[in-house]
């Protein structure tokens, strides 16, 4: 028995010899077997650059299997089969001299060719984190020109910008070491919370390790030479549109109004689709790049137009108390109903910290609970997730000591990051509203 099993250490030997060394080392010499002692030597030096190609290793295991067979006749003589129509590799050398064979037609094996296998992962394709000095790789949710570009480009100068086309790419991104952080919106001072993501963080296991406020400045978008009044439809982000719903009435534009997936991406459709009787709102960089002209500059309704971004890594960031600090958690109760949440305000509330906002999503694993009643019936109420940031970092105590109280009360807590508050100064006199700018123009004229 283990002399019947002796080759297979040499097959498996052979096999992971290939990729790394470009060569096939000594084969087996099975005792008894009827089989003879080979050596199969790759035609190029070993070169531990060089791949070990797939269609080689094809033609060296017909080879292997076409003079590996047992009982020493001529069977074992029989010529290597071709691989897929490729030439067979030089033919093995004995260790005596035998007399040649007649000669056979070598068979045919058509197996998967090459071209239509997946390509393995490589490490490049898992590099780790760039470290100190190098280029982050930062992705975000849409096209070059989009404010989430920017709100990358102020958190992290100098990076390099991935864009893509869902919420859900970004976060995969970043998980799959395709990229080191991602920046997508999670709010907007006038248009409120963007519920996607924040279903999206629940979903996911990456970290919040810092936030960016970035100041929204809209611009009316068109190609070159169309004039306002050509125009029958405007496109942009549903967001965006409600950001500039006066100013556009103001200026007259009673036109159609169609949502599109992001501000960029509507500027990039007008100009790739040469829309004459299209305007896009967006940002005055997507105009630069994509070559429209601005009809009309800073179209927002409100100056203090702002939007929240988070940056998110794989690893949290080790929580500090030297500089502002704010944490962002989500939690869920069982059936304590509204009672549970008067509970977690009072935890903080105890311990004076400060709350920056407060978020419920429905529960989507168990959106309704029904309550029975024998005199009333059914009663169904929805379940919520509640998610909570407050002004305080992970390593003060008295946050710790407020998150050990509401973990007795309830059914489910998680800290999506603790991370610096963006102190950054920002001037809303540049985004002033185009509105603003008329009313201050006409009652100049006054």
């Amino acid at each position: 028995m283990e002399a019947a099993a002796a080759p297979a250490p040499a097959v498996l030997d052979a096999f992971f010899a290939g990729p790394r060394h470009h060569q096939l080392r000594p084969a087996f010499s099975a005792a008894g077997g009827g089989c003879r002692s080979a050596r199969l030597q790759a035609q190029q030096p070993c070169r531990a650059a060089a791949p070990f190609a797939r269609a080689d290793w094809q033609v060296a295991c017909a080879i292997l299997a076409s003079n590996s067979g047992g009982g020493g006749g001529s069977e074992s003589k029989r010529p290597a089969p071709r691989v897929n129509g490729q030439k067979p590799a030089p033919a093995l050398e004995e260790e005596e001299e035998m007399p040649a064979p007649p000669a056979a037609v070598p068979a045919e094996l058509d197996l998967v060719p090459v071209s239509n296998l997946p390509r393995p992962l490589s490490i490049s394709d898992l590099s780790p984190a760039p470290m100190h000095g190098s280029q982050l790789r930062v992705a975000y949710q849409g096209v070059p020109g989009a404010y989430s570009e920017a709100a990358a480009a102020k958190a992290y100068p100098g990076c390099d910008a991935i864009p893509c086309d869902q919420f859900e790419v970004a976060f995969q991104a970043v998980e799959l070491w395709i990229a080191d952080r991602a920046v997508l919106p999670v709010e907007n001072s006038l248009g409120g919370s963007i519920h996607r993501n924040y279903d999206l963080l629940l979903r996911h296991r990456l970290h919040i390790v810092g936030e960016v406020q970035l100041p929204v400045h809209h611009c009316l978008l068109a190609l070159p030479g169309v004039r306002r009044e050509l125009l029958t439809r405007v496109i942009s982000h549903p967001q965006a549109l409600a950001q500039c719903e006066l100013t556009l009435n103001a200026m007259g534009l009673n036109v159609a109004r169609e949502a599109f997936d992001d501000t960029a991406g509507a500027a990039e459709h007008v100009a790739a689709r040469g829309l004459r009787d299209t305007a896009a709102i967006a940002s005055a960089r997507a105009a630069e790049l994509y070559g429209l002209q601005v009809l009309a500059d800073g179209i927002q309704d409100d100056a203090g137009n702002v939007t929240r971004f988070v940056m998110l890594a794989r690893e949290p960031i080790i929580p500090r108390t030297d500089r502002p600090f704010k944490t962002s958690i989500v939690f869920a109760h069982d059936n304590d109903g509204t009672s549970v949440l008067f509970k977690v305000l009072s935890a903080f509330a105890f311990r004076d910290i400060s709350l920056t906002k407060i978020e419920s999503r429905p529960h989507r694993h168990r959106p309704i609970r029904l309550v029975d009643d024998a005199n009333v019936g059914t009663a169904k109420h929805f379940e919520y997730m509640f998610y909570i940031d407050f002004q305080a970092s992970m390593a003060d105590v008295r946050a710790q000591n407020a998150l050990a109280e509401i973990q007795e009360f309830t059914s489910f807590l998680r800290v999506l990051g603790s991370y610096p508050m963006d102190m950054t100064p920002w001037d809303a006199a540049p985004s002033s509203s185009w509105s603003s700018r008329v009313d201050n123009s006409s009652s100049g004229h006054h």
